[in-house]
């Protein structure tokens, strides 16, 4: 059955009962449900939606606003309503210092990064203070987008000393893996998280609307010497991720 003939037989969802946006809102959810709108999938227009099921405009946006207040349907300016796209979320520790990568192959998900810097350059005042570094230095800086199984997840921008990282285009998926083959992973970080609302660049990176949830991270590494390695700022779905701290007494 398609979504217009699923739409066009309202009389025949017998558990539909009340009012007929109500209805109308079951009829929706159902084909939610049974896989007729998929995750990320288009519903019908307004007008569409009237024209299938006999029902005025208002009586159609007020279902689908009831479908919006739900958080089933979210609604973008100038494009239409579209099914939220409730893929499972990532729960990351925060009581182990590991890499995406290695995050994402653990749990039986392929990660991959589209690039966005691998540069050597000046510092910014922030990061030279993070990093510890002389007033002449320079830093290895690499920014990509980070995801899994091709779903974008998060946006990672890193600065280390180029003693550190000599060679930034040598970074081809795990910055971890080539500072562990060099003798330089870290073994302990501090990071400090923030909520957020996304910025239209982040967002459309993200594949979200602008202004949705997110979390920004910001770690400091260090090797064992106590020595400070990287400087990273991140900027995650707030829809993927949970982040998960054990605590004891």
């Amino acid at each position: 059955m398609s979504i217009s003939e699923h739409l066009r037989d309202m009389g025949g969802h017998a558990a539909a009962s009340g009012p007929r946006y109500v209805q109308l809102r079951a009829r929706i959810e159902a084909a939610i449900e049974a896989g007729l709108l998929p995750p990320g999938g288009a519903l019908p227009s307004e007008r569409e939606i009237a024209a299938l099921t006999g029902l005025s405009r208002v009586t159609v946006r007020k279902a689908i606003q009831a479908l919006v207040d739900d958080g089933a349907v979210v609604q973008r300016q100038g494009s239409g309503s579209f099914v939220t796209d409730r893929t499972a979320r990532v729960e990351q520790s925060l009581s182990h210092l590991t890499s995406f990568s290695e995050d994402m192959t653990r749990r039986g998900m392929v990660p991959t990064v589209r690039w966005l810097e691998r540069s050597i350059c000046l510092p910014s005042p922030e990061e030279t203070v993070a990093l510890a570094l002389a007033a002449n230095a320079s830093v290895s800086r690499i920014a990509r987008l980070r995801l899994a199984d091709d779903r974008p997840m998060a946006i990672e921008k890193a600065a280390l000393p180029v003693d550190i990282l000599p060679n930034p285009i040598a970074v081809e998926t795990s910055l971890y893996d080539v500072l562990d083959r060099d003798g330089n992973r870290p073994v302990r970080a501090i990071q400090k998280i923030s909520a957020i609302n996304l910025s239209a660049d982040d967002a459309t990176l993200l594949g979200v609307e602008e202004g949705a949830a997110g979390l920004r991270i910001e770690r400091v590494s260090y090797l064992p010497s106590g020595r400070v390695v990287e400087f990273t700022k991140s900027i995650y779905r707030g829809d993927a991720y949970d982040f998960v701290a054990e605590l004891r007494l």
